[in-house]
């Protein structure tokens, strides 16, 4: 990712008000920032796991149906002697 990428998307968190920044001031290097999450950037993250949870539940599920659905193709293509 380049840097004027990750800068577009830290800014717009911030917009949103999902991360909020906070530099050290007592730090010798001026340029340490933390980027913490706000109680609605926690929210929504925990949002986007559970989406991503349940993406992740179906297609294991739809593999599991395509081998079982292979397996039983082999089986028979096996007893028919292919």
């Amino acid at each position: 990712m380049s840097l004027g990428k990750a800068n577009y998307v830290v800014r717009a968190l911030l917009t949103k008000g999902l991360v909020k920044v906070r530099n050290f001031k007592n730090s010798s290097n001026k340029r340490v920032y933390a980027y913490l999450l706000t109680p609605e950037g926690i929210a929504a993250k925990a949002e986007l796991t559970r989406e991503w949870l349940a993406l992740k539940i179906k297609e294991y599920d739809a593999l599991k149906l395509e081998i079982e659905r292979l397996r039983v193709e082999s089986e028979g293509l096996h007893k028919e002697g292919r």
